[in-house]
């Protein structure tokens, strides 16, 4: 009982030092700025996802209940971090996504599910993004960015590498690969009248870079001083959920 406080009082005292951080009062991509058709095309492929997410959970639910205050906490801490806003690429901008601390403990699919309420709530409530570029938004940073995270930890851990050098590793490339994807979305909706979606999408990289390369390795060491915190406090729950599988200690 006492770890589950001191584990509530670290939750807490994490939320306040980030929702300090000033904000740039910029948005992900914004409302109007993809055509219909493509708004239509990206939310019809984040559906699948969405589906395997909600079973996820579902299963998580029944499994490991003890897990549901990590999974709220997954979900506040990417709520935070992408709200937080620098303005770069006309009709998009900066931030770190804060899914990959949801993706290295539980798995991809439940992201795409968190993922799209933080999008829907930020909104509707911030201002930042749009419902009709939610479905872009959702892949990008809850799609894409999770699914290659995980997949970067989960190599890691296969060839022995320390646990949270993995952290770092998959929470930044996960960051970045969402930049990737966010660049090809507004290449292929605003190809370049000189070399087209690939030229466009290299333009796009290339603003980006210069905010996003450092935003990934903040939000890379910020994830793992969360991991530290998580595994001084809540080392019981991360085990039952297998992200401290083998290890030894109470």
């Amino acid at each position: 009982m006492k770890k589950r406080r001191n584990f509530f009082a670290f939750s807490v005292a994490l939320s306040v030092c980030l929702l300090m951080t000033p904000n740039a009062g910029a948005m992900h991509i914004m409302e109007g700025y993809l055509p219909v058709g493509y708004s239509v095309a990206w939310s019809a492929v984040c559906l699948p996802f969405l589906a395997a997410g909600v079973l996820r959970i579902n299963r998580i639910v029944e499994e490991t209940p003890k897990a549901l205050l990590l999974l709220a906490m997954a979900g506040a801490y990417a709520f935070v971090l992408s709200a937080l806003k620098i303005p770069s690429v006309t009709g998009s901008s900066s931030h770190p996504t804060g899914t990959g601390l949801g993706a290295i403990l539980f798995g991809p699919a439940p992201m795409a599910v968190l993922g799209t309420i933080v999008l829907l709530f930020q909104a509707i409530l911030l201002a930042h993004g749009g419902l009709t570029t939610l479905g872009a938004n959702t892949f990008s940073m809850a799609v894409a960015g999770p699914f290659l995270c995980f997949g970067v930890f989960f190599l890691c851990k296969k060839m022995g590498v320390n646990r949270l050098v993995s952290v770092f590793l998959a929470a930044s490339l996960g960051d970045l690969f969402t930049y990737c994807v966010t660049s090809l979305q507004l290449a292929l909706a605003h190809p370049s009248e000189i070399g087209g979606v690939y030229a466009s999408m290299a333009k796009f990289m290339g603003i980006f870079a210069f905010t996003q390369v450092p935003l990934a390795v903040i939000e890379g060491l910020l994830t793992v001083v969360v991991m530290v915190g998580l595994e001084a406090w809540a080392k019981p729950e991360l085990r039952e959920i297998g992200y401290l599988e083998g290890v030894a200690g109470k």
